[in-house]
Formats: structure tokens, C-alpha cells, sequence
């Protein structure tokens, strides 16, 4: 009888190991589909710039582009802080978990990329 129970308390705490790994994966996959919402949100305000750049007055498809591109920055951001605030709570036990720091190489790598492309439409084109 007292084998048996080491054995449900060792398996119970595997399935818990797993289960922790799991949304250790899913906090990355989570992650990396705000990114790409935040990457088409900063392509929709360039888009937005190419195909309207010519209207009257040019300061209205700049602005309108401009909104989509600080919309992006501000998703990459948040997800970089929930994705982080998430991975300090777990700790992955068969897998090997995404960084903290690369989450937020990728998430500055793509916030000054917009802000440049912002900088970049206002003042050169």
C-alpha cells in the first residue's frame, strides 16, 4: 500500500514537470504571436505610407501610418513584459525554456526598428 502511494506522488510530480514545460512552450508560442502581430501592425503603417504617401495632405497618411507603427511598439512591448514576468514564475524541467534576455533583444530589436522607420518617414520621405 505505502509503495503504491510513492508511486502516484512520484508520477504526480512528473505530470507536474510536464505541465510546467507545456506552458513554458506555450508562453513562447504566446510570445512569438504577439511579435507577429506587432510585425503586420508596423507593416500595415508602412503599407499604409507607400500607398498614400501621394494624398493631400501628406501629413495625413504619415500620421495614419504612423499611429499603426507606435501600435506595434507598444504590442512588442507588452508582450516582452508579460512573456518575461511569465518565464520568472516557471522553471522548465525537460525543456529547455527561451531566455529572458532574448525575449527582449527581440522585442528592443523590433521596437527601435519601428521607431526608426517612424523617424524615417517623417523626415526623409
Amino acid at each position: 500500500m505505502a509503495d503504491e502511494t510513492s508511486d502516484r506522488t512520484e508520477l504526480a510530480g512528473e505530470r507536474t514537470d510536464m505541465a510546467e514545460d507545456r506552458t513554458a512552450l506555450a508562453n513562447e508560442r504566446t510570445f512569438a504571436g504577439w511579435a507577429r502581430t506587432a510585425m503586420a501592425a508596423i507593416g500595415i503603417g508602412l503599407a499604409f505610407n507607400a500607398l498614400f504617401g501621394e494624398m493631400q495632405p501628406t501629413w495625413a497618411a504619415k500620421a495614419i501610418a504612423t499611429v499603426f507603427i507606435v501600435l506595434g511598439v507598444f504590442l512588442i512591448a507588452m508582450a516582452e513584459r508579460r512573456a518575461c514576468a511569465i518565464n520568472a514564475r516557471l522553471s522548465s524541467h525537460s525543456v529547455k525554456a527561451l531566455k529572458t534576455m532574448n525575449v527582449r533583444i527581440v522585442a528592443i530589436g523590433i521596437g527601435v526598428g519601428a521607431i526608426a522607420l517612424i523617424a524615417a518617414m517623417w523626415l526623409l520621405i
